[in-house]
């Protein structure tokens, strides 16, 4: 079976390039190997938080019309603390944006692209189905799957996420650097409103984010210790709720448990380059950060965008597996994933951290910007992205 791209993996990064290629004219393959199967019972405990760029980019492939929008919440400000009275607070409002950011779960905005994408008449989906070998000749890509088929393509995209297949077939897998932290996530309904404020606690062994959710409720993700994130996930769900509650100093007063707590392992992926001829990788199979700005998955709607709009650039008789193509991508999204990779690298190496000297100095740092307006409208006109 002959195609021009073939995107293995339909996750939200994938699903979303395959959605922004509806007008493109190219021929498309989505391999996916876990079944399309959504639920509306309960709450997602996988909760991002989604840049308004993003939303635009999501409103331009046509999903985000499909979100139920009650389930979605819009922040409007953002308190960051470090671990003495030192504070750093971001406003909408002051940057003359109606948000900062929106937050909603990963299975519903995952439901709205796939029903975005059944609709396209240049996709072919696979799926279930696994990949069995994968041969990146010099006209064509050979992408063979378990059962036996085989398709080709000009161009294979690797989004099939963190421990990607594609990555390690095509000799790009570089090995990540764990931080000897797990992420814990977990819902709860809070006693008190949070107004659409989102809140962070820095300590020298851990990073706790508080993100609103719609009915009075909130995301916690709490990046802590292996041992901790262990001892979190065998407590009760009334001691998880008073750890939670006052780990967060009660902002939000006491907490009912809402989805059960789970954890990941947390680690940084940084590639020397995202592309080989006939190979292109986006999402977490091209970088992975860390969640204390909540920028994984923004970082990998816009490796979908960019490299939706240079394989739309490429004029009609270009070969969109070519390596010089590619590389356009590449280097456009270079400086971004640097930046966000260098960032929070940085910025989780500064707060947990015992040192007396780094502690001082961190605490200083976030007093010392809260008070200097340009800086901090430079920092949340950034995250708009």
């Amino acid at each position: 079976m002959e195609f021009d791209v073939i995107i293995v993996g339909g996750g939200l990064v994938g699903a979303s390039l395959a959605a922004s290629l509806k007008s493109s004219g190219l021929s498309l393959a989505l391999v996916e190997g876990q079944t399309a199967a959504f639920s509306h019972a309960g709450w997602d405990s996988r909760i991002y938080a989604i840049t308004p760029g993003n939303v635009e980019f999501l409103k331009e492939c046509g999903s985000w019309q499909r979100q139920d929008m009650s389930r979605v919440q819009p922040v409007e400000a953002m308190r960051v603390f470090g671990d003495d009275d030192s504070e750093l607070e971001f406003s909408a409002y002051e940057i003359g944006a109606p948000e900062l950011t929106f937050i909603l779960e990963n299975r519903l905005m995952q439901e709205a692209l796939w029903e975005t994408i059944l609709d396209q008449d240049n996709l072919t989906l696979f799926n279930p189905a696994r990949c069995a070998a994968l041969d990146l000749g010099l006209d064509a890509a050979t992408l063979t799957l378990e059962d036996g088929r085989e398709l080709r393509a000009k161009l294979v995209v690797g989004a099939d996420g963190r421990d990607s297949w594609v990555r390690k077939q095509a000799g790009m897998d570089e090995a990540p650097t764990p931080y000897q932290q797990h992420g814990v996530v977990a819902n709860f309904r809070c006693e008190k409103p949070h107004r659409g404020v989102a809140y962070q606690w820095f300590s020298p062994d851990s990073i706790l984010a508080y993100l609103p959710l719609p009915q009075q409720m909130m995301s916690m993700v709490w990046s802590v210790l292996p041992e901790k994130s262990a001892e979190l996930l065998k407590l009760s769900p009334e001691d998880l709720c008073a750890q939670v509650a006052a780990a967060g100093h009660h902002t939000l007063g006491e907490l009912e448990l809402v989805t059960p707590p789970s954890s990941f392992a947390l680690r940084i992926l940084r590639l020397p380059h995202i592309v080989k001829p006939r190979l292109a990788l986006v999402g977490d199979a091209a970088h992975n950060v860390h969640p204390l700005a909540g920028q994984g998955v923004n970082l990998g709607f816009r490796d979908a965008r960019e490299l939706a709009q240079t394989l739309l650039a490429r004029g009609p008789q270009r070969d969109c597996g070519d390596y010089a193509l590619l590389r356009r991508y590449d280097r456009a999204r270079q400086e971004d994933i640097f930046s966000m990779l260098t960032t929070t690298d940085a910025l989780k190496k500064l707060f947990c951290n015992a040192d007396p000297l780094l502690r001082k100095v961190r605490n200083l740092g976030l007093s010392a910007t809260n008070h200097l307006t340009p800086a901090k409208r430079m920092l949340a006109r950034h995250a708009l992205i």
